[in-house]
């Protein structure tokens, strides 16, 4: 069964190998984007002016990347994936020439946010077509190879980043998005052929449309909320009020519509609700501490920029390496209790970063961060290679973008919930400040940062000793939250069916 299976694969997609290739670059531009422009974001600065809008260049490509995944997971489902795929990244394409034209820093954002609708495609479609071309013994391999992409790219993306910023212009960051584009698109485009049966189909334009409206404003509010307004303050509870109304007119269109875009039994399946519950954990749990282990590292261990990018990349290190041997895994005990054991090491990474003391050895966090690599291998690989598996063709796009929307919503949560709480934590010890050091005292959360700068531990003022602390608290309340996350990851999967069964339609949509 197995070897005839691979058999009907290779002759489904004799040049899959070349096409693989393809995948790879293709993922690159969406893993390095955001890494490269993080590094040169000084140097934009400089030049275009706008510090106060900086953070919308990030902001803007990430929400217009979540709302797009859905979409195109569906579009893929209805047209093909070659013809999505090569739509989306022409678009990426276009958007970092545009980019890298820019005159002003609302021009860059404008142009950031059509990169995000091409980088919407790019993920959940890659991810899609290798689903497609590989068995589910060889899809463990393939998914860890995507994602040490993602791992290369935390490394490679700032120095590259950096250098054009030192040594060229901050414009090239887009501009080399080009060539390789370029030779992912021919490659994609002259060895994937696919089989499509060209039918007309019912385009559900108004679900598409309040989709994005519903998670644009959900996700405009996680960002913002705390940041830009206060959470509870009118601009927070209008936003929010105005997505829950479009997303329930959502629902109620997609029960309705011919062709819905998120089909509503995305929602009805209890496997799929929970695989994809256990993915937004993993958002979760990747924001919390790519966003917070950097400035533990630096500003509480007193350790280098260098050495605190290490102890973060070592996940990036774990991460693809358990992810292609977890298919030993999850062919002798399912995917669930797979990713259930990925979880656990989550948990038990979570509790390695509660438990370090203020002065703890830099490499104590980089074992927590490998530890937590593990665990997320462990636990993406089987959660996506077990959803494409309990569906045929025509779901399996719909299913695979509805997974990676949910990460993505993960992070934006990670993002709100992990920087509330260490702001939340920091902002009450500047206001417990004994008088010996209130005087002194930065006035704002966001001036601690700037005060201490990373430097390395020497015989410190009583400030710099008094904000060392307040920051280890922080940080390690946001610790103490990743364990927590992971502990309600393992409640979620060990709610979810045990056995990945494949899923019956009925005229591909309703529940049987």
């Amino acid at each position: 069964m197995k070897s005839a299976n691979t058999t009907s694969v290779k002759q489904a997609y004799p040049e899959r190998g070349k096409v693989l290739a393809g995948l790879v670059l293709a993922m690159g531009l969406a893993a390095m984007d955001t890494t490269i422009v993080a590094t040169a974001v000084p140097s934009i600065v400089r030049d275009l002016g706008g510090f106060s809008l900086f953070t919308w260049v990030f902001s803007v490509y990430l929400l217009v990347q979540a709302i797009t995944v859905p979409i195109y997971g569906k579009l893929a489902d209805l047209y093909g994936r070659k013809p999505v795929l090569l739509a989306g990244a022409a678009i990426f394409l276009l958007g970092s020439a545009l980019c890298g034209l820019s005159w002003s820093m609302l021009a860059l954002i404008s142009f950031r946010a059509i990169q995000g609708i091409g980088a919407g495609a790019i993920q959940p479609i890659v991810t899609t077509v290798a689903g497609d071309m590989y068995t589910i013994e060889e899809r463990a391999r393939i998914q860890g190879w995507l994602s040490s992409v993602w791992g290369i790219s935390a490394v490679v993306g700032p120095v590259v980043g950096g250098f054009f910023a030192d040594y060229g212009s901050w414009r090239w960051i887009f501009y080399v998005n080009l060539p390789v584009g370029a030779v992912a698109l021919f490659m994609v485009s002259a060895y994937l052929h696919e089989g499509i049966e060209r039918k007309p189909h019912q385009i559900d334009y108004a679900g598409t449309a309040l989709l994005a409206v519903g998670v644009g404003l959900l996700i405009l509010g996680l960002l913002e909320g705390d940041v830009g307004w206060a959470w509870i303050s009118a601009p927070s509870l209008l936003i929010f009020a105005a997505a829950v109304l479009a997303l329930a007119a959502f629902v109620w269109q997609e029960r309705r519509a011919a062709e819905p875009v998120v089909p509503p039994w995305v929602f009805r399946r209890r496997l799929l609700i929970g695989a994809n519950l256990a993915t937004a954990v993993l958002g979760l749990l990747v924001m919390g501490l790519s966003t917070f282990l950097p400035t533990y590292a630096q500003d509480v261990l007193g350790a280098g920029a260098i050495v605190a990018g290490f102890s973060l990349a070592v996940m990036s290190i774990g991460w693809p390496l358990a992810s292609t041997f977890s298919s030993r895994i999850y062919l002798r005990i399912g995917f669930r209790d797979t990713a259930l054991i990925g979880t656990l090491f989550c948990l038990a990474s979570g509790l390695i970063f509660g438990s370090l003391p203020e002065s703890a050895p830099v490499w104590l966090a980089a074992v927590g961060s490998l530890v937590m690599g593990v665990g997320l291998g462990l636990l993406s690989t089987p959660i996506i290679v077990g959803l494409q598996y309990v569906v045929d063709w025509e779901h399996r796009g719909t299913v695979t973008g509805a997974n990676m929307f949910t990460r993505q919503l993960g992070q934006t949560l990670g993002a709100a919930i992990f920087g509330t709480v260490a702001n939340s934590t920091l902002a009450r010890w500047l206001d417990r400040a004994p008088a010996s050091v209130a005087g002194h005292a930065p006035k704002t959360v966001n001036a601690v940062g700037k005060l201490l700068g990373g430097r390395t531990h020497r015989p410190g003022t009583s400030i710099e000793t008094y904000l060392r602390h307040g920051l280890y608290l922080a940080t390690h309340q946001v610790f103490l939250g990743l364990a927590v996350v992971a502990a309600f990851g393992i409640l979620i999967l060990l709610s979810t069916p045990r056995r990945f069964e494949k899923l019956s339609f009925d005229n591909g949509a309703s529940e049987t």
